[in-house]
């Protein structure tokens, strides 16, 4: 059954009225449907292109967070071999919204590591809805730390709504986790590549962010603050979320400009929950291509490279 977002509302009655044809026609041979369901099926395919052509940032929003959009374990699962998952921060607990471990992308082995937020009710609470705890990003320095020991890339795939506020993480040191997952980024010796897959929100995204290349899914956002938040605080007012969105300059496309992300990758017409395998089959070419850049170089280098990365984009902020 497809979850259609507020927006696609109209293309959804046209779907279903196509899908009632059918579904009478199976019912009674003698019946046939075929040039009205296909003529309904053109007109949903024009207004599919039409709604997708050019997504206020708002929309931008729905559509990365859809719930049937892909997460890091069908990536993990359509693109990397041999996995093997870490668990554990060996100080506290296993965070169930980061995962993460060794393996294979292609011939070449690498450190993976995202956040997850599930997809059904029982799994999005046991992954907190991808809002990972000081004892996750304490995980994802472990695995750095592993990868920087044996010189494998790190990928991380970030789609989260930002750190978990909650008073017991705060307790055990929230901000400084998310502090040092950000330094250890900023330090490892080896190539580290992000994907933005849906939401990237607030420190809890940079805290994986902090890369050589950061690639941005074309509907993924990447803001200080979700909309919602931002107009809570400047408007004392939720629903002002559209203008918090245009405000925040938060989709790939906007952050391309400002230097904040490096590369945008398509997606399938409609967004990545409407045609899953071909969005992890692009986002693993994507690193495929970013790693090739990266090949060879020198630890002091990729470390060079990955702060100059951040000095200079505040330097594009600025002139912006």
């Amino acid at each position: 059954m497809t979850n259609y977002l507020d927006f696609e509302k109209p293309l959804a009655e046209i779907e279903g009225k196509a899908e009632e044809l059918r579904a009478l026609a199976r019912q009674n041979e003698e019946m046939d449907v075929t040039d009205e369901a296909g003529a309904l099926d053109k007109k949903a395919a024009d207004m599919l292109r039409d709604l997708y052509k050019e997504l206020t940032p708002w929309r931008k929003c729905q559509v990365a967070r859809h719930p049937d959009r892909p997460h890091c374990r069908d990536y993990i699962d359509g693109l990397f071999s041999e996995y093997t998952p870490l668990a554990g921060d060996r100080n506290f607990a296993d965070d169930l919204s980061v995962m993460g471990g060794l393996a294979r992308l292609g011939d070449r082995s690498v450190v993976v590591i995202g956040h997850e937020k599930g997809n059904d009710t029982k799994s999005r609470i046991e992954r907190n809805f991808g809002m990972a705890r000081p004892e996750g990003y304490r995980k994802a320095i472990r695995l750095m730390d592993l990868a920087d020991r044996f010189n494998l890339p790190v990928i991380t795939l970030v789609d989260t709504p930002g750190a978990y506020p909650g008073k017991g993480a705060e307790e055990r040191g929230q901000s400084e986790a998310i502090a040092r997952a950000t330094e250890k980024c900023l330090s490892i010796g080896v190539p580290l590549l992000s994907v933005i897959i849906g939401e990237g929100g607030s420190g809890g995204a940079v805290a994986f962010a902090s890369a050589n290349r950061v690639a941005m899914l074309e509907h993924s956002i990447y803001s200080v603050i979700s909309p919602e938040g931002c107009a809570s605080i400047l408007w004392k007012d939720a629903e002002k979320m559209r203008e918090a969105a245009e405000a925040l300059r938060l989709t790939a496309q906007d952050l391309t400009k400002l230097g904040v992300a490096d590369k945008i990758i398509n997606e399938p017409l409609g967004g990545a929950h409407r045609d899953p395998q071909a969005a992890i089959k692009a986002v693993g070419k994507a690193l495929e291509d970013m790693l090739g850049e990266l090949n060879g170089q020198k630890r002091e280098a990729l470390v060079k490279d990955r702060r100059q990365k951040f000095l200079k984009m505040g330097n594009q902020v600025l002139a912006a």
